[in-house]
């Protein structure tokens, strides 16, 4: 247990991630369970499963996106590591990307994954980036198709 708790060169007080896991993986306020399968509310967890990796509440670096409240664009949040915990509110970082699907995944991929934040999780964001965009797409209406049997002129 005392490997969990440690002590680091500003002697504060951290708690590594798999003890929060342990305490946080069977009951917590944003779990659901539903038909024998356990999904997650959480905000930062991009595929709503409740395991470690994708965890925004256990992991110290962790990437959240969702639609931007005007329904232009996404919202990419991620979660600062240096930054001690008992100060959540500046703990995150939110950037806006509203330049369309292909710019946006571009953008993402050159800010995170390729710096080398989160590199695992590089194929389930710009999944959720792309389907927040197919969302934000108006509806297409077509018209209504006739048969050509009814086309053709009655003799």
């Amino acid at each position: 247990m005392a490997e969990l708790i440690e002590k680091n060169a500003n002697k504060e007080l951290t708690v590594n991630e798999e003890l929060i896991w342990l305490l946080i993986r069977n009951n917590n306020s944003f779990l659901v369970k539903r038909n024998g399968a356990q999904f997650t509310s959480e905000p930062n967890n991009l595929t709503n499963l409740n395991s470690f990796k994708y965890s925004g509440l256990a992991c110290n670096k962790t990437i959240g996106i969702s639609h931007s409240p005007d329904n232009r664009g996404v919202i990419v949040s991620s979660k600062k590591a240096k930054v001690a915990f008992y100060k959540p509110a500046e703990s995150t970082h939110k950037v806006t990307l509203s330049k369309g699907t292909r710019r946006s995944a571009r953008s993402f991929t050159n800010a995170f994954t390729r710096a080398g934040y989160r590199p695992d999780l590089r194929k389930e964001a710009l999944a959720r980036i792309s389907a927040i965009y197919q969302t934000q797409k108006p509806v297409k209406v077509h018209a209504r198709k006739t048969s050509r049997r009814h086309n053709r002129k009655q003799k």
